[in-house]
């Protein structure tokens, strides 16, 4: 019976709506970036912001598979992902200056950063992704992507979890590959487009 007990009690505790309120922050802080940006240069920098709290059965899978135990503890100050957002943005260039209004921020501190923009990994994938700790020592991922970076990434996701995989799984990869470097191409010809635009302005 206490077994049964345990699992129905949330990982996360009382922790909880602090979770929620950290969220409503960050997007709080999005949000008035988005604004200034709009009112400086008549362009929103980003398509789409998405957040999540990672479901119970997702981050009690990630304890178990890093020998963690089943606790507040270890979903948020041990694994570092329990808030999550995914900001999509038009153009590189507002990747990058997303990340550095991030890090500028006084009440946040930069726990970790990968750069997958500049350093692709070996499949295609690309995106940047930043660790944040906050004030109350909660931590947020942050993932920032450009529109194609966030197409490939969720067709690349549905292609890896298919559970019937053909003959062609090695063609099935260099195309992605080569689908990736495509997309990055065309974003660097977009950056140079809207670039010339405002030069123009």
């Amino acid at each position: 019976m206490e077994e049964t007990a345990e699992k129905e009690l949330s990982i996360y505790g009382e922790h909880l709506p602090m979770l929620v309120r950290i969220i409503e922050d960050m997007e709080k802080r999005i949000d008035l970036l988005r604004e200034s940006m709009k009112q400086q240069r008549g362009m929103d920098p980003v398509e789409h912001c998405l957040s999540r709290i990672k479901s119970e059965e997702s981050m009690r899978e990630k304890c178990v598979r890093k020998g963690l135990a089943q606790t507040p503890e270890s979903a948020l100050f041990e694994i570092h992902d329990a808030i999550g957002f995914r900001i999509v943005c038009a153009f590189v260039s507002d990747v990058y200056m997303i990340r550095d209004y991030l890090a500028e921020a006084e009440d946040l501190e930069i726990v970790e950063e990968k750069d997958y923009i500049r350093n692709a990994k070996p499949n295609g994938y690309r995106s940047y992704h930043m660790i944040l700790k906050t004030q109350t020592g909660y931590y947020l991922e942050i993932q920032l992507r450009t529109i194609s970076m966030d197409t490939w990434a969720a067709l690349e996701h549905h292609l890896k979890y298919k559970k019937t995989v053909s003959g062609n799984e090695q063609l099935i990869v260099r195309e992605l590959k080569r689908c990736a470097d495509e997309l990055a191409s065309t974003d660097v010809s977009m950056q140079t487009i809207r670039d010339m635009i405002f030069e123009e302005a």
